[in-house]
């Protein structure tokens, strides 16, 4: 990595370890990575092994039922015992059978088809250079399996631009083969990412063992590689993508380099029939030594494609490129007969986000094709730079990052040094099919609100809920004053957040939401969810729906929509449904969804959307309920308890259920929200009782992708 003048991190290393200062870690290559994940052992109390699944019983001290995300050595352990929090796991002996949390760490949404539209901004391109990006949602030990009770997260959004995620993370310390939590998975995969695991063999300075290395490509009496069928079948069962593999211990030479080429060779090998991608970190070269080139080249070549054909599905290629060795990475991935956008370019955003000076002309070029693909290391910048981490603040920052200072993908701002993706790389959506829905829901809030009510004012984050968002932030069309357009919390229709649309309008404005491709029957209607005010200061609205049946003529061109006639009524809580029948399409392609809103009179406006759906006006059966749900384990202490749930899936002609969403039914029959998932397990840390109530129920509803829910099932916890 390239240095910088950050300060000492202050994450507590290994006992055992003298690591040098964060400036000397940058220096040495990704090897910074190894710090990731140390702040789990800062933890108040020490976690023990978690408890396998059992019946619920008493507990005379309270006990840490919480799932977390798997992490693991590859088989050899480190000496001496691990720290508060930490819990050392060889791969080559886990099994599904014996996984604990094995329901709670299972992603279930399927990777989604994308299509690209045409691009709103001039110079984005498609079929040219992808993004990829490394994020740490948490750290290696104690990053929960299913959410948490704070909606301080890094919640991404902005699926549109991304290729490949990478759950980012590992050390010496803790385990160094990470394997993604579902919410992160279920996320990307409804909006068509794919999701790697994370194999980080971490440099000698940072306890990196050669062993360690030595272990992860050990053949059997048989040839084969144990744990390269194990990566395989964890990410078989867990349910994401691949592995992005990045072996920094040095020390090796040129036959543990040949063992590595073949163990590469045999995981791709292994995986690609289930669809699995590798991705390989330009670490370690063909001497087997590290020695980071910042290119493709003959000294790595071979772990990206050899004489016998590929290696590694795409290459991320260290912080030490220039424009010459791009250039030549590029000629070379040619020759070779890979696509040259395989390559990943890496640009460090940890320390300095859009302040970052890179050289994009070297790997995106406006005037010509681009040179190849890029890769964020540690965009999660958005957020962790903060002084305020509220929800508001950090998607404000966010968009910003992925759009631009203009936060108009169409009108980026003149003369800013960012480059951000929406300017460079075209959006793609995964919006293809009805029934289609979106109530603006990020994955995290400060409340829940259902039907524009708050059924629980605690705060939240499960990425897993998020809904698919509009791919570009903002597009805004008006000949007069451009209002602002954010993500907002203070208030919403279904889950944390609405769509805010605030300023004096001085002409009619149009808000793009998303780009589609929706086949319309006689029986498709549009509906949208909205809300004025609050307050008396707020003007009246009149409000349009607009659907695109073709596409704009080139990229950066306005999108053209036909604005339909439609019908307003209350909705409650404030809130009102706008209808449009889509007969008049009938036969043809939604492309794009919009809203226009024109303001009466000389006051502000403050109008938020709180959901928007297309859906064939059929009579929609409820979605089949959950079955058999029951409490796992519990432990209780001062009024309270640590629960473990599960269920059963639905089933039923509705198919698989968006999500699960669990609920408590307190003794004067009212409800709370507690959480929800799309897999069939969810872990409550902290359940009151309620006054002396023998019993406390919970309730498990099945939602569809227009958020129908089921009828509940229900069970019970004994006080």
């Amino acid at each position: 990595m390239p240095e910088t003048d950050d300060v000492v991190d202050p994450r507590t290393p290994p006992a055992a370890i003298r690591p040098p200062t964060r400036r000397r870690v940058l220096a040495t290559g990704a090897g910074a990575a190894v710090l990731l994940g140390l702040a789990g052992r800062a933890r108040a109390a020490a976690a023990p092994a978690p408890l396998p699944v059992r019946a619920p019983t008493e507990a005379p001290t309270p006990v840490d039922l919480a799932p977390y995300a798997s992490y693991w050595f590859p088989d050899s352990l480190p000496s001496g015992t691990p720290g508060p929090g930490i819990v050392w796991r060889s791969l080559s002996r886990w099994t599904p059978e014996s996984d604990p949390d094995l329901a709670h760490n299972t992603s279930t949404v399927p990777l989604a088809e994308r299509f690209t539209p045409v691009p709103a901004n001039r110079d984005a391109r498609a079929g040219q250079a992808r993004i990829a990006s490394l994020v740490s949602f948490g750290p290696t030990a104690g990053n929960p399996s299913q959410g948490s009770p704070t909606a301080d997260h890094y919640a991404l959004t902005h699926w549109a631009y991304i290729d490949e995620l990478v759950f980012w993370g590992g050390s010496a310390g803790e385990g160094i083969v990470l394997a993604p939590n579902a919410p992160v998975v279920d996320a990307a995969h409804r909006n068509g990412v794919r999701v790697l695991g994370n194999v980080f063999l971490p440099p000698v300075a940072y306890g990196g063992d050669l062993r360690w290395t030595r272990d992860l490509v050990r053949r059997d009496s048989l040839g084969r590689f144990p744990i390269a069928d194990k990566l395989v079948q964890v990410a078989r069962t867990y349910g994401f993508d691949g592995w992005f593999v990045n072996a920094e211990t040095d020390g090796g030479d040129s036959a543990l380099a040949t063992r590595m080429r073949e163990f590469l060779r045999a995981l791709r090998a292994a995986g690609e029939p289930h669809g699995l991608r590798t991705t390989w970190y330009d670490a370690m070269n063909s001497t087997g030594r590290v020695g980071w080139q910042g290119a493709l080249n003959a000294l790595n070549q071979e772990f990206f494609e050899d004489r016998a054909g590929t290696v590694s599905d795409t290459m991320f290629v260290d912080f030490r490129w220039t424009p010459d060795t791009l250039a030549a990475s590029g000629a070379l991935a040619d020759r070779l007969g890979r696509s040259r956008h395989d390559l990943w370019a890496a640009v460090d955003t940890e320390s300095r986000g859009w302040d970052t000076v890179v050289d994009w002309d070297a790997i995106v070029p406006r005037e010509r094709d681009h040179v190849v693909s890029y890769g964020f290391y540690r965009p999660e910048w958005t957020r962790n730079h903060l002084t305020d981490r509220s929800p508001g603040a950090f998607h404000r920052a966010d968009d910003r990052f992925w759009t631009g200072e203009s936060l108009d993908p169409a009108r980026p701002a003149p003369g800013v040094r960012w480059r951000a993706p929406a300017t460079a790389v075209a959006d793609r959506s995964t919006v293809t099919g009805l029934p289609f829905a979106c109530s603006f829901n990020t994955g995290h809030g400060l409340r829940w609100y259902d039907g524009g009510r708050v059924v629980s004012d605690a705060p939240w984050n499960h990425l897993g809920l998020q809904d698919r968002l509009p791919g570009r932030r903002w597009a805004v069309d008006t000949a007069g004053a451009r209002p602002s357009v954010t993500l907002d919390f203070a208030s919403a229709w279904r889950g944390g957040s609405s769509l805010l649309v605030e300023g004096a309008l001085t002409a009619p404005v149009t808000i793009g939401l998303h780009s589609t491709r929706l086949p319309l029957t006689r029986g498709s209607v549009l509906e949208l969810v909205h809300a004025t005010g609050p307050g008396p200061v707020a003007a009246e609205i009149t409000v349009e729906v607009g659907v695109a049946v073709r596409e704009p003529s080139g990229p950066g061109e306005p999108v053209p929509y036909t604005w339909l006639p439609a019908a307003t009524r209350d909705g409650g809580q404030g809130w009102r449904t706008t209808r449009a029948a889509l007969a008049s399409l009938a036969g043809r392609t939604a492309y794009g969804l919009a809203v226009r809103i024109t303001a009466l009179g000389n006051k502000p406006v403050v109008w938020r959307i709180g959901a928007v759906s297309v859906r064939d006006e059929t009579r929609a059966r409820r979605p089949a309920p959950p079955t058999a749900p029951v409490v796992d384990a519990s432990s209780r202490q001062d009024g309270r308890a640590r629960v473990r749930l599960s269920w059963r899936a639905a089933a039923g002609p509705g198919g698989r259920p968006r999500h699960y969403e669990v609920w408590r039914v307190l003794p004067d029959g009212t409800r709370r929200f507690l959480g929800g998932t799309c897999g069939t397990a969810l872990y409550l840390p902290a359940v009151p009782r309620a006054g002396r109530e023998r019993a406390a129920v919970f309730e498990v509803r099945s939602v569809d992708e227009l958020y129908a829910v089921s009828e509940a099932a229900r069970t019970t916890l004994v006080w």
